[in-house]
C-alpha cells in the first residue's frame, strides 16, 4: 500500500534503501534526538534528514498517512486536540509564514487537532497555534467525513457546527455548555468512548519528537505527526492474520 506513494527515483545514483532511511526518520521521531545525533547504523544523518525534509514538503507523508486512514470504516468519528510545547529551537521562523506557533497559558505551543474511528485510530489531522480555540478545526476536520455518531466534548458546542454535522447526516453526542437554556441529553455509553481519542493522543506522545515540538516549519511537524499516526496504522495490518 504504501510503496507506490513513494516517489520513483529512475534516474542518476541510486538513492539509499528506503526501509533504512524510514527506520533512521522513525528513531528520530521516538527518542527525540538531534538529526546530528543519528546512529551510524541509519547511513549520513543529512540523507535522512534530507528525505525526511524534501518529502514532507512534496506532501509523501501526509498521503501515506491518508491511505491508511482511508481503510477507517467510518461509523464513528471523536474529535479533540492536544497542546504541544514548543522548544525553543521552534522559535524564529520566517516573517508572514504561517507556523501553527502561538503564545498561551504555558508559553509558545501548537496544538494537534485530530478525528480517530471507534478503533482509537486517527482519521484527520489538523495543527493550530496553541492559543487557538477548538472550533476553528472542527469544520475542517469533519468536512466530508461520512459517519454515524461525532463525540467530543463540550468545548465544540456551537449552533454551527451542530448544524453542519446534523446534515451530514450524523447525530452529534456533544454535551451543552452552561450557557444554554435547553440542555441536550447525550448518550453515557457513547459518549464514555471520547476516552479513544485521548489514548491516542497519549499513544502519539509516546514519539518524543512529537511530545516537544522541536521543527520550525509547520509542514515538517505535521509530516511528523503524519508519520507516527501510520506507525499506529501500521501496528493494526501487521497484527492482522
Amino acid at each position: 500500500m504504501i510503496k507506490p506513494l513513494l516517489p520513483n527515483k529512475s534516474r542518476g545514483v541510486a538513492r539509499v534503501d528506503d526501509r533504512r532511511v524510514l527506520n533512521g526518520i522513525f528513531y528520530v521521531l521516538r527518542t527525540g534526538s538531534p538529526w546530528r545525533d543519528l546512529p551510524e547504523r541509519y547511513g549520513p544523518y543529512t540523507t535522512v534528514y534530507n528525505r525526511f525534509n524534501r518529502w514532507a514538503k512534496a506532501g509523501v507523508w501526509l498521503r501515506v498517512f491518508e491511505t491508511l486512514a482511508a481503510r477507517s470504516p467510518h461509523s464513528m468519528a471523536l474529535i479533540d486536540s492536544s497542546i504541544i510545547r514548543a522548544h525553543q529551537h521552534a522559535a524564529g521562523g520566517k516573517k508572514g509564514a504561517k507556523h501553527a506557533i502561538g503564545r498561551s497559558r504555558g508559553g509558545l505551543s501548537t496544538k494537534i487537532n485530530a478525528v480517530v474511528d471507534e478503533n482509537g485510530l486517527p482519521v484527520r489531522l489538523m495543527l493550530t497555534p496553541g492559543q487557538a480555540h477548538d472550533l476553528r478545526a472542527a469544520s475542517f476536520l469533519l468536512e466530508g467525513l461520512k459517519c454515524r455518531d461525532v463525540v467530543a466534548d463540550r468545548g465544540y458546542d456551537a449552533d454551527a457546527l451542530l448544524h453542519m454535522i446534523r446534515a451530514s447526516g450524523a447525530k452529534a453526542h456533544i454535551p451543552s455548555t452552561s450557557q444554554r437554556v435547553i440542555q441536550r441529553s447525550v448518550s453515557r455509553r457513547i459518549y464514555r468512548q471520547r476516552n479513544l481519542v485521548e489514548r491516542f493522543f497519549c499513544k502519539l506522545k509516546h514519539f518524543r519528537r512529537i511530545a516537544t515540538r522541536f521543527d520550525k516549519l509547520a509542514c515538517n511537524f505535521l509530516a511528523a505527526v503524519a508519520l507516527a499516526s501510520a506507525r499506529l496504522w501500521t501496528r493494526v495490518y501487521e497484527s492482522t492474520p
